[in-house]
C-alpha cells in the first residue's frame, strides 16, 4: 500500500477506532468523568477522520462539516477532562464559542473554498492552542510529565493545522484537503505520532488520578469524610512545621462524644453513626478554612487551629456546643454532648505527638471532672 495522504488518514482513523474500543475495556466501567471525557474525545476524533475520508466519495458538504464538528467537539471533551484533573482552566467560554463557530462557519461558507479552508483550519488551530494552554499551571498538584507530552502533541497539531489553513486561504498550492502536498503528508505523519503519544499521556493522567484517589481513601474516614488518624498525622506534621517556621500560634483540641456507648445501646448503631456524621459536619461548619479536622477513631475527634490562641479555642467550643445542642435535638431526637481537651503550642514542642498528648491529658481531665466541658492543658 503506497504511503499517501489517504493511506495515512485511513490508518489514523482505524487506530482511533481501535483505541476508542480498547480504552473502556482497559479503564473498566467505574471510571471518573475525566476518563469518560477522554473516551468521548478519542471516539469523536475517529468519527471526524472517518467522515473526512468518506466525504471524498459522497455528501461532501455534509460529511466535511460533520468532520469539523466532531474534531472541535473532541477537543472540547479533552478540555473538560483537563478541568477534572487540574481544576478550572482559562478561556473556557472562548473555547466553547470557537467549537460552535468552526463547523457553522465552514458550512455557511462551503461554496467559497479559500474561506472554508482558512476558517476551519484557523479556528481549529486556535482551539488546539487553548486546549494546549489548559495543560499548564495546574491549580492542584499534578504530574508535569504527562502534561508536557500532551502539550507538545497539541501544539504540533496546531502548527500543522494553521499551516494548512494559510495554504488553502492564500495560495494555490493546496487545492484539496486530500492532496499530496508536503504539508499534508507531514501533518498526517505528525498526527499519527501525536495520537500515540497523546493516548499514552492521558493514560498516565488517568493512572495518576487513580493513585490520588487511593491516597485520599487511605487518609479519609469512610463514615464522616474527615481525615483519619493517618491523614491527620501526615497533614498535622506539616501544619506544625508551618507554625514554627512562621512563628504562628497553633491550638490543638481533642474532642470525645459523651456517653457514646449508651447512645448505641439505647438508640441503635444507626443512630450512633448519624450522631458521628452530625458532629463531623458541625465541626466542619464551625472551623475556619485552613483548620485541620479528623476523626481519630470511635467517638474521638481532633482539631488543629492555625493562627488561633487558647482564647480562640474557647470561643470555638462555645459556638460548637450551641450548634450541636440545637442540631442534635432536631435531627437525632436526643441531645448530643462532648468533652474537649485543649493545648496551645508552647516553645520547645517540636512534634505533633507531644502537642496532642497534652490535649489528650486535658481531655481525660474534662471527662473525669464530669464531662460536657472544656479543660485546657497546663
Amino acid at each position: 500500500m503506497p504511503l499517501d495522504f489517504l493511506t495515512l488518514m485511513t490508518a489514523m482513523a482505524a487506530n482511533l477506532f481501535m483505541i476508542s474500543a480498547a480504552l473502556p475495556l482497559i479503564m473498566g466501567r467505574d471510571v471518573s468523568r475525566a476518563a469518560r471525557h477522554v473516551q468521548a474525545s478519542l471516539l469523536l476524533q475517529a468519527l471526524a477522520w472517518a467522515a473526512i475520508i468518506a466525504s471524498s466519495s459522497l455528501w461532501d458538504r455534509t460529511l466535511s462539516t460533520v468532520s469539523i464538528a466532531c474534531n472541535a467537539a473532541a477537543q472540547w471533551m479533552l478540555y473538560r477532562a483537563l478541568e477534572e484533573w487540574l481544576g478550572p482552566r482559562p478561556l473556557r467560554r472562548l473555547l466553547l464559542a470557537l467549537v460552535v463557530a468552526a463547523p457553522l462557519g465552514y458550512a455557511l461558507g462551503f461554496d467559497h473554498y479559500a474561506w472554508r479552508v482558512g476558517w476551519a483550519n484557523g479556528l481549529m488551530a486556535a482551539i488546539l492552542c487553548i486546549v494546549a494552554r489548559a495543560t499548564l499551571y495546574p491549580l492542584i498538584l499534578a504530574d508535569v510529565r504527562w502534561r508536557s507530552v500532551l502539550l507538545g502533541c497539541l501544539l504540533t497539531s496546531a502548527v500543522f493545522t494553521l499551516a494548512r489553513g494559510l495554504l488553502g486561504a492564500f495560495t494555490d498550492e493546496y487545492p484539496s484537503f486530500r492532496s499530496p502536498h508536503p504539508i499534508n503528508l507531514a501533518a498526517a505523519l505528525a498526527t499519527n505520532v501525536s495520537l500515540v503519544l497523546g493516548t499514552v499521556a492521558v493514560l498516565v493522567a488517568w493512572r495518576y488520578e487513580a493513585e490520588q484517589k487511593l491516597r485520599t481513601l487511605a487518609m479519609t474516614d469512610g463514615l464522616t469524610g474527615l481525615l483519619n488518624r493517618r491523614g491527620f498525622s501526615n497533614q498535622g506534621d506539616n501544619l506544625l512545621a508551618h507554625a514554627w517556621r512562621h512563628r504562628l500560634p497553633l491550638t490543638a483540641l481533642m474532642l470525645d462524644l459523651d456517653h457514646f456507648k449508651q447512645i448505641n445501646d439505647t438508640h441503635g448503631h444507626d443512630a450512633g453513626d448519624r450522631a458521628l456524621q452530625l458532629f463531623a459536619r458541625l465541626l466542619g461548619d464551625t472551623c475556619r478554612s485552613g483548620d485541620l479536622i479528623a476523626r481519630l477513631g470511635g467517638e474521638e475527634f481532633a482539631v488543629l487551629m492555625l493562627h488561633n490562641t487558647a482564647a480562640a479555642g474557647v470561643a470555638f467550643d462555645r459556638r460548637l456546643r450551641h450548634r450541636l445542642q440545637d442540631a442534635s435535638a432536631a435531627e437525632l431526637g436526643f441531645v448530643l454532648n462532648y468533652s474537649v481537651g485543649m493545648a496551645a503550642l508552647v516553645p520547645g514542642e517540636a512534634n505533633l505527638a507531644a502537642l496532642m498528648a497534652r490535649a489528650d491529658i486535658a481531655l481525660y481531665e474534662a471527662k473525669t471532672a464530669g464531662r460536657g466541658r472544656l479543660m485546657a492543658a497546663s
